[in-house]
């Protein structure tokens, strides 16, 4: 697909079904990067600047205030959900719903509101869906942080096309166990590490999940095992079995409160902090995101899951996710978005910015 051409004027449904069919999993945003320039370059009222595969798109009309419109551009890795199919009530496929209805919605604003009553930076950046180390977002704050300065930020994460405040922070730990090896015919010479690694999972088989509640969202927490790897051969009794446990934790504790509480649930045992990521608030008493939810209407939720919506908290902006897709098809080899929702979100940000 290298060399796309996007037609922007064909609509955010059709764009949708264009972006979709560019595949892009996490560290192959290329093409999509190469075919959303395309466009952006050919923007008058936008100043671009591309960093890696992410790109910044931004007016500058001197209004008083300014937000931020983001969307990641990558996916998880395929699963036979290609190439797009619409059956004319939903879009199937890698990406529909996480989250290139979003970003195709986010490109036709930028492309089709020459001025709007908020200078918007719009933001399509990669490598959301695998470690921090990569995530498009991060290199910008780290190189270009001036670029994302803006007193409220949407990311256009699948929300069902509601609105959902904050997110969940979170603790990837691995959990080892040791043993001695021996051979499994004298299996009484060794200790066996898959064996002592049952403790770990009846730990968590009797975890109570909090469910604190936020500014008026109750968020629910989880604690499970993720992965578990251990042995050497048939005929061997294991000396290490490794299990991988993902903490979501809700935004009233900080990363190092969550660390602190799986450190202590694992008491007893050798725990190695893997990757970890703090929640964000839910902000919603900032004067953008309270005109942004009256603009939208319906009943505000909590984000489950972490987004990039932590990141602009933790560079002072306020952010929401607001984006068309069930975020329970996320991931999942059945995908999809409805078709009304894509629609839906393009109309709701347009009157808004628009105002």
């Amino acid at each position: 697909m290298v060399g796309m051409v996007l037609d922007i004027t064909a609509g955010a449904v059709a764009l949708t079904e264009a972006l979709v069919d560019i595949e892009s999993v996490s560290r192959n945003e290329q093409p999509i990067a190469d075919a959303l320039e395309s466009v952006l370059r050919g923007i008058d009222h936008l100043d671009l600047t591309r960093i890696g595969n992410s790109l910044v798109a931004r007016t500058d009309l001197g209004r008083g205030e300014r937000v931020v419109i983001a969307g990641h551009i990558d996916t998880v890795p395929l699963n036979d959900n290609l190439p797009c199919r619409n059956d004319g009530t939903y879009l199937h496929g890698l990406g529909t719903c996480d989250m290139k209805g979003g970003v195709a919605v986010a490109l036709r604003l930028a492309a089709g509101v020459p001025e709007p009553n908020r200078d918007v930076t719009y933001v399509f950046y990669e490598a959301e869906e695998i470690e921090a180390v990569h995530n498009g977002l991060r290199k910008i704050a780290e190189q270009r942080p001036e670029l994302l300065e803006a007193d409220f930020a949407i990311l256009m994460e699948p929300s069902d096309g509601g609105v959902e405040a904050g997110c969940q922070g979170t603790v990837r730990v691995d959990v080892r166990t040791r043993g001695e090896r021996a051979h499994s015919a004298r299996s009484w010479k060794g200790v066996n590490a898959i064996h002592k690694a049952a403790e770990v999972l009846e730990r968590l088989n009797r975890y109570d999940a909090r469910r604190p509640v936020i500014d008026g969202l109750e968020y629910h927490e989880g604690l499970n095992a993720v992965l578990i790897n251990g042995g050497v051969a048939t005929n061997v009794i294991p000396d290490e079995c490794v299990v991988s446990v993902n903490y979501r934790f809700a935004p009233d504790r900080s990363e190092a409160e969550a660390l602190e509480f799986v450190r202590e649930f694992f008491d007893g045992f050798e725990v190695t902090v893997t990757d970890s990521a703090p929640g964000a608030l839910p902000g919603l008493d900032v004067p953008a995101a309270k005109a942004f939810v009256e603009s939208v209407g319906g009943e505000v939720k909590p984000k489950f899951g972490w987004t990039d919506v932590a990141r602009f908290t933790g560079l002072g902006v306020p952010a929401v996710n607001f984006g068309p897709g069930d975020p329970s098809f996320a991931h999942k080899q059945d995908e999809h978005v409805p078709i009304a929702q894509i629609e839906r979100c393009e109309q709701v940000l347009r009157n808004w910015l628009a105002g």
